[in-house]
């Protein structure tokens, strides 16, 4: 039973990413290597995160359940970082918009799966006792790739020198709520006290929201050139 809820779990967190590479076209492009590659660009900018977190921005030390509300917002702010290496990803890829934003994205959302999520669920899906939190896990996994991609369609549109001023304001604030999400998440969480089933569905709900929003300013922008 327990490898049964181990391959359970795998198939939920990896079949995802394994089904949007073949179906985005990405596969027909022989995307693979250049995902690789994002994927690399993303442990770099990871280390660069921890580096600069662990020199700027040591460990809370107030008391128990108090909420480091300014701490907690300056960390959030080195997701910046993501951004960047996402506009990199990108700018050294050839092609239209949306294979650049699918090869950034995918490489992306799958090097944090594979980094944060495989791990965990190796060890602990395996377990001897069931636990809903692997599941919740995998969901979860499925929730950052849409995230990660809404996030590349976000930076790939705003770095357009030709994308009209009307844009700029909404791309702005999409930029701001894809960096700031965990913090928001996290602050809500905070605030009201939510399980984690909750969580998990405000993330998608939230997540959702976004995607949707940046779908709409995709589309429109490539339509009106």
């Amino acid at each position: 039973m327990t490898l049964f809820h181990f391959g359970n779990c795998f198939a939920l967190a990896y079949f995802p990413y394994f089904i949007t590479y073949k179906c985005s076209g990405l596969s027909e492009y022989n995307a693979f290597w250049r995902c690789v590659q994002a994927g690399a660009t993303y442990l770099f900018v990871q280390l660069c995160k921890m580096l600069f977190l662990a020199t700027f921005f040591p460990t809370w030390e107030g008391g128990a359940g108090v909420y480091d509300f300014v701490g907690e917002f300056m960390k959030a702010t080195v997701d910046l970082a993501d951004l960047l290496g996402l506009h990199l990803v990108m700018s050294r890829n050839a092609g239209k918009g949306e294979y650049k934003i699918m090869v950034a994205a995918m490489g992306w959302a799958t090097a944090e799966l594979v980094m944060s999520r495989c791990i965990p669920l190796w060890v602990g899906a395996r377990g001897i006792e069931f636990d809903w939190k692997y599941i919740q896990m995998s969901f979860d996994s499925n929730i950052s790739l849409v995230h990660y991609i809404a996030m590349a369609a976000v930076v790939w549109m705003f770095t357009r020198y030709d994308l009209p001023k009307s844009f700029r304001l909404p791309v702005t604030v999409l930029l701001g709520l894809c960096v700031y999400k965990a913090f928001l998440m996290e602050l809500f969480v905070h605030v009201f006290m939510l399980g984690s089933w909750t969580s998990l569905l405000v993330k998608a709900v939230l997540t959702g929201a976004i995607s949707l929003c940046s779908l709409f300013l995709f589309i429109t922008l490539v339509h009106s050139n």
